[in-house]
């Protein structure tokens, strides 16, 4: 079992690695018949490449949903956001004193309407994965999403929220901030929104701290995303003592974008290009902006009272349960 994705990818990379030597090779040969010759290597190199890649993400099961969605290069909130969005201003502190790197947000223009982004951000280098936490958004983060939605509720802008955590910060100073009330707060406003609110889950949904800001009319998913109440390995180290059988513990989790769907807990899926978001952001930025803008138009055509009692009625037909008796 491939612990990351780097490890899961690595054959991949390889071939990749062997073509892009081949083109060097070319781009320095001076003899036409030995170009030739590199050239047709080179084909053959990304025709092998592309069946590869088609082969991998034909029937990725849930661990490997895991590992795509958790890989470096996938683009994260801000990167959708300078990709879709216009003249984006970002807020910061929860005005009670904290400020958190974890969750951003601000007002922004998409296709010439103004519109309230709220959104998780993780990050790529060590210094900058420090600041963000990791994304595991701490009370204040989730203080100063409430105080977005407000502004965008006076200014009747609509809400797009982007999700992508492992969960909430569970660590003593969050849990002693009060953490799990910031939480509860967050969906309380969403509730009571009467502007159109968009959710798309881009990378992981994990626990209350994705349902924190995805308390939304409507829930897009990317397709390898994944929307879990706890991230697989904490699911199995409960379960089995174990950690290392976060495979497991992802089958048994139902976390994909399908199982999501099929439990209407989510309302679309984006599909992704050809070998995962994180190999082509301008196509994944794309999809997401016609997704988004589809689900707009359609919320549009209702008032905001039909707005909130929508989203309220939503959220009261999850879940399924059996009678045994």
């Amino acid at each position: 079992m491939a612990k990351n994705h780097t490890e899961w990818e690595r054959p991949l990379r390889d071939l990749e690695e062997g073509l892009k030597k081949l083109k060097e090779l070319a781009k320095k040969e001076q003899d036409a018949t030995k170009r030739q010759q590199l050239e047709t290597r080179i084909a053959d190199y990304e025709a092998r490449r592309d069946r590869y890649i088609e082969v991998m993400y034909a029937n990725l099961g849930p661990w490997e949903k895991v590992l795509v969605a958790r890989a470096d290069k996938r683009p994260y909130t801000l990167d959708y956001v300078q990709s879709i969005f216009h003249n984006f201003v970002e807020l910061q502190g929860d005005r009670n004193g904290f400020s958190d790197h974890a969750i951003v947000g601000g007002p922004a223009m998409l296709d010439g309407r103004p519109v309230m982004i709220v959104g998780h951000q993780k990050g790529r280098s060590i210094q900058e994965r420090q600041l963000r936490n990791f994304g595991y958004a701490r009370p204040e983060g989730y203080r100063k999403a409430i105080r977005l939605f407000e502004m965008a509720e006076r200014f009747r802008l609509p809400v797009i929220t982007f999700i992508d955590t492992p969960g909430a910060d569970a660590g003593v100073e969050a849990e002693s901030r009060g953490i799990s009330e910031a939480i509860a707060a967050s969906i309380f406003k969403m509730f009571e929104l009467t502007v159109p609110s968009i959710s798309v889950i881009i990378g992981e949904g994990g626990s209350g701290g994705a349902i924190g800001i995805a308390a939304s009319n409507t829930v897009l998913m990317m397709e390898h995303s994944i929307y879990s109440v706890i991230a697989p390995e904490g699911c199995a180290s409960i379960l089995w003592r174990q950690a290392d059988r976060g495979a497991d513990a992802a089958k048994a989790l139902k976390l994909t974008a399908q199982c999501a769907k099929d439990f209407n807990l989510i309302d679309e899926i984006i599909s992704e290009p050809k070998g995962g978001a994180h190999r082509d952001w301008p196509e994944a930025s794309a999809h997401v902006k016609a997704a988004v803008l589809r689900s707009l138009h359609e919320l549009d055509q209702s008032g905001p009272d039909e707005i909130n009692q929508q989203r309220y009625a939503r959220f009261r037909r999850m879940g399924v349960f059996a009678d045994t008796l």
